[in-house]
Protein backbone atom coordinates (compact mmCIF):
# COMPACT_ATOMS: atom_id res chain seq x y z
CA UNK A 1 0.00 0.00 0.00
CA UNK A 2 2.65 2.68 0.72
CA UNK A 3 4.17 1.55 -2.54
CA UNK A 4 1.04 2.56 -4.34
CA UNK A 5 0.28 5.67 -2.34
CA UNK A 6 4.32 7.18 -3.19
CA UNK A 7 3.36 6.08 -6.59
CA UNK A 8 -0.17 7.89 -6.60
CA UNK A 9 2.00 11.17 -5.29
CA UNK A 10 4.23 11.30 -7.66
CA UNK A 11 1.60 11.27 -10.39
CA UNK A 12 -0.43 14.07 -8.49
CA UNK A 13 2.71 16.17 -8.50
CA UNK A 14 3.84 15.41 -11.98
CA UNK A 15 0.27 16.20 -13.40
CA UNK A 16 -0.27 19.61 -10.99
CA UNK A 17 1.90 21.06 -13.56
CA UNK A 18 -0.16 23.03 -16.29
CA UNK A 19 2.75 22.46 -19.02
CA UNK A 20 2.52 18.20 -17.91
CA UNK A 21 -1.12 18.31 -18.16
CA UNK A 22 -0.70 19.52 -21.75
CA UNK A 23 1.63 16.61 -22.73
CA UNK A 24 -0.71 14.55 -21.42
CA UNK A 25 -3.98 16.00 -23.25
CA UNK A 26 -1.58 15.85 -26.37
CA UNK A 27 -0.45 12.02 -25.40
CA UNK A 28 -3.87 11.09 -25.09
CA UNK A 29 -4.66 11.26 -28.66
CA UNK A 30 -1.33 8.72 -29.90
CA UNK A 31 2.52 8.72 -29.01
CA UNK A 32 4.50 11.79 -30.14
CA UNK A 33 7.75 12.80 -30.38
CA UNK A 34 9.24 15.14 -28.08
CA UNK A 35 9.38 17.61 -30.35
CA UNK A 36 5.61 17.56 -31.22
CA UNK A 37 5.06 17.72 -27.62
CA UNK A 38 7.09 21.09 -27.40
CA UNK A 39 5.68 22.24 -30.35
CA UNK A 40 2.66 23.79 -28.61
CA UNK A 41 4.65 25.01 -25.77
CA UNK A 42 6.80 28.25 -24.97
CA UNK A 43 9.48 26.83 -23.13
CA UNK A 44 12.51 25.42 -24.41
CA UNK A 45 12.93 22.21 -25.52
CA UNK A 46 15.84 21.06 -22.64
CA UNK A 47 13.41 22.37 -19.75
CA UNK A 48 10.17 19.75 -22.32
CA UNK A 49 12.87 17.07 -21.60
CA UNK A 50 12.77 17.92 -17.78
CA UNK A 51 9.06 17.97 -17.88
CA UNK A 52 9.03 14.79 -19.35
CA UNK A 53 11.54 13.04 -17.10
CA UNK A 54 9.21 13.99 -14.32
CA UNK A 55 6.42 12.34 -16.62
CA UNK A 56 8.45 9.14 -16.77
CA UNK A 57 9.40 9.10 -12.79
CA UNK A 58 5.94 9.28 -12.05
CA UNK A 59 4.98 6.28 -14.61
CA UNK A 60 2.49 8.59 -16.36
CA UNK A 61 4.48 7.93 -19.78
CA UNK A 62 7.11 5.82 -21.29
CA UNK A 63 9.16 6.90 -24.11
CA UNK A 64 11.57 4.75 -26.48
CA UNK A 65 14.24 6.15 -28.81
CA UNK A 66 14.97 4.99 -32.50
CA UNK A 67 17.23 6.65 -33.95
CA UNK A 68 17.57 10.35 -32.96
CA UNK A 69 13.52 10.48 -32.27
CA UNK A 70 12.60 9.90 -28.68
CA UNK A 71 8.76 8.95 -29.27
CA UNK A 72 6.77 8.82 -25.85
CA UNK A 73 3.28 7.49 -25.18
CA UNK A 74 0.93 7.40 -22.18
CA UNK A 75 0.98 4.07 -19.52
CA UNK A 76 -2.73 3.37 -19.80
CA UNK A 77 -2.03 1.35 -16.74
CA UNK A 78 -0.58 4.17 -14.79
CA UNK A 79 -3.21 6.59 -15.29
CA UNK A 80 -5.94 3.60 -14.59
CA UNK A 81 -4.33 3.60 -11.44
CA UNK A 82 -4.64 7.46 -10.65
CA UNK A 83 -8.37 7.02 -12.09
CA UNK A 84 -9.43 4.07 -9.93
CA UNK A 85 -8.20 6.23 -6.75
CA UNK A 86 -10.31 8.69 -7.53
CA UNK A 87 -13.14 6.79 -7.98
CA UNK A 88 -12.85 5.15 -4.65
CA UNK A 89 -12.68 8.63 -3.13
CA UNK A 90 -15.96 9.84 -4.79
CA UNK A 91 -17.59 6.50 -3.94
CA UNK A 92 -16.86 6.91 -0.11
CA UNK A 93 -17.99 10.98 -0.28
CA UNK A 94 -21.52 9.71 -2.44
CA UNK A 95 -22.16 7.18 0.67
CA UNK A 96 -21.50 9.77 3.19
CA UNK A 97 -23.31 12.46 1.65
CA UNK A 98 -26.43 9.83 0.95
CA UNK A 99 -26.17 9.23 4.47
CA UNK A 100 -26.48 12.59 5.82
CA UNK A 101 -29.20 12.94 3.96
CA UNK A 102 -31.32 10.46 5.16
CA UNK A 103 -30.25 11.59 8.36
CA UNK A 104 -31.66 14.87 7.54
CA UNK A 105 -34.85 13.29 5.94
CA UNK A 106 -35.35 11.90 9.47
CA UNK A 107 -34.82 14.78 11.10
CA UNK A 108 -37.51 16.53 9.33
CA UNK A 109 -40.18 13.33 9.71
CA UNK A 110 -39.21 13.43 13.71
Amino acid sequence: MLNQTSRLDLMFQALADPSRRIMIERLSKGPASVSELARPLTMSLPAVVQHLQVLEASGLVRSEKVGRVRTCHIDWVALQTAEDWMIDRRRTWELRLDRLGDFFADQEKG
